[in-house]
């Protein structure tokens, strides 16, 4: 071959690897484009659990179209809890209540598949809420709370034995975790370091006396616990490391005709809460030192779990009324307020338990 075959030679090989770098570049800005956000909620059957994935659209009329139901090969039947379904990044966690294990969810593209069964300590029973970090899976039951390492599910550190049946939610923050007990008191669970897991210890955290009927949901803002005591007159308050406990007043009038009951961390200095027999999301700011109730944002039926997507800009409720079971999708503002965005169809199911967004 001569050194001008040659050259064109070496030229056509570059251009064609140029090509397709380029086409490789534009297919996977492509593929990015069209991963769309799901909601993902549970069925908490006690025959046979299974997650329910809806798709949300905003192009056009917005929708909230169900895209798949999947057995996770458990049973549910919790009750009183939150927070029984997580996700973080693509990777999620389910608990089955009635089978002691925990399912995990792997998302591939738009569609969600389950992954291994995890199961729990020995006498460790009806998991009835989760909490995910980047390297750990936290579940608390009725007899413990105990930590696994993520994504493999392994058990890691000390289980810590709970004598106290009533456990709704897990959370875990930078160096504890908490779990609030229905029957009316909050633990605080240390980690063995920041971001680590469970140290085998828990000690419950003195409630005053207007903050301390039903202690239900539970989230975290770095190290700052914000719960609803539902029952209570102060239906909100926040907790920091040294456990003080700062109430704040909710909705009136309180229970029983409102009850902020589950918890999810909004954009700066917002909370969101389920108000349950209110029929709203209740809307609360705060910051270090106390906090405020805002405003009440109205539903057609009574919420039993709420989330905000990890880029913070949509809120998803899951919520009953008769007989069906509904997911509400509303879109957040720069200062936090709630726009209705989408509402999916009932799919024939009387309830829903735990819900998560996947982006």
């Amino acid at each position: 071959m001569d050194f001008r075959s040659h050259q064109k030679s070496g030229l056509w090989r570059t251009g064609f690897t140029l090509v397709a770098l380029c086409l490789t570049g534009a297919l996977a800005a492509a593929g990015q484009k069209e991963r769309i956000p799901l909601v993902i909620t549970s069925t908490n059957d006690a025959t046979g659990n299974a997650v329910v994935v809806f798709k949300l659209d905003t192009a056009g009329t917005p929708s909230l179209a169900l895209a798949a139901t999947v057995l996770t090969g458990g049973k549910g039947g919790a009750s009183t809890n939150a927070g029984i379904l997580q996700f973080n990044d693509d990777l999620g966690a389910v608990a089955n209540y009635g089978s002691n294990t925990v399912s995990q969810l792997v998302r591939y593209d738009n569609a969600i598949a389950i992954g291994k069964t995890i199961h729990l300590a020995p006498d460790c029973v009806k998991p009835d809420s989760v909490a995910l970090t980047r390297e750990y899976l936290f579940v608390v039951g009725a007899t413990c709370a105990e930590s696994h390492a993520w994504p493999s599910g392994s058990a890691d550190g000390p289980v810590v034995s709970l004598s106290d049946p009533s456990a709704a939610q897990i959370a875990v923050g930078k160096s504890w975790a908490a779990v609030t007990m229905s029957s009316g008191s909050l633990l605080q669970l240390p980690l063995t370091q920041e971001d680590g897991v469970l140290n085998g210890n828990s000690t419950a955290i003195p409630l005053p006396s207007d903050a301390d009927m039903v202690p239900l949901g539970a989230a975290f803002w770095g190290n700052v616990l914000g719960f609803t005591p539902a029952h209570s007159p102060d239906s909100f308050a926040i907790v920091d490391e040294d456990r003080t406990v700062t109430p704040i007043a909710g909705p009136t009038p309180s229970f029983p005709v409102n009850a902020p009951c589950w918890v999810a961390k909004g954009p700066g200095s917002i909370w969101y809460t389920g108000n349950s027999p209110g029929h709203a999301i209740s809307i609360f700011f705060s910051d270090s030192q106390g906090g405020v109730f805002y405003k009440s944002v109205p539903l057609p039926g009574a919420p039993s779990d709420i989330t905000v997507s990890p880029d913070r800009k949509w809120l998803a409720v899951i919520y009953a009324a008769g007989s069906d079971a509904y997911v509400a999708v509303f879109a957040i503002d720069g200062h936090g307020d709630l726009t209705p965005v989408a509402t999916s169809s009932s799919i024939g199911v009387a309830s829903f338990s735990g819900v998560a967004i996947s982006q």
